[in-house]
């Protein structure tokens, strides 16, 4: 099977609607986490302007571990109570942060970042990981990008059955 990608046009919230739905028919009758959150990590990496990383980091049980991703090699394990990824974890709410270095315990991966935004993945109770999306722009990530991630993140638990 193959998958087409296309153009996102419109205004911001179209564009994300279609993002949603190119992703949908990414995972389509797929319900593989790593082949999901591989496809989805190269969708959005492709389709969004400024971004330097997309990815996931999924739980083991202790901590996040890296997983399936597109950018530059990442930090491999982070606590629930570290960085941007932990805070998502941890209060199971969205982290958007205009500005990395203003964020408390922000872990630096990749020097280059400069605005994050992180969306907790959890199925009912149950932790699976987190989508994390990198900028080398400060203030890169607004509501309509985080109501967007959210939607593709949504997707993604979706996916799993």
């Amino acid at each position: 099977m193959s998958f087409t990608t296309t153009e996102l046009t419109g205004s911001k919230v179209e564009q994300y609607e279609q993002l949603t739905e190119q992703a949908r028919g990414l995972v389509y009758e797929e319900s593989n986490l790593i082949a999901n959150a591989a496809n989805l990590s190269a969708l959005v990496y492709h389709a969004l302007p400024e971004v330097n990383w997309v990815g996931f980091y999924l739980f083991d049980g202790t901590e996040l571990v890296v997983g399936p991703f597109q950018g530059q090699p990442a930090c491999v394990r982070i606590a629930l109570d570290k960085g941007v990824c932990g805070a998502a974890a941890a209060t199971r709410e969205t982290q958007r942060v205009a500005d990395v270095h203003a964020f408390p315990g922000h872990i630096a991966c990749d020097a280059d970042t400069r605005s994050e935004v992180v969306v907790p993945l959890y199925q009912g109770e149950t932790l699976i990981g987190v989508f994390d999306l990198d900028s080398p722009v400060p203030d890169r990530f607004d509501a309509d990008d985080q109501a967007g991630l959210e939607a593709v993140a949504a997707v993604f638990v979706n996916s799993l059955g």
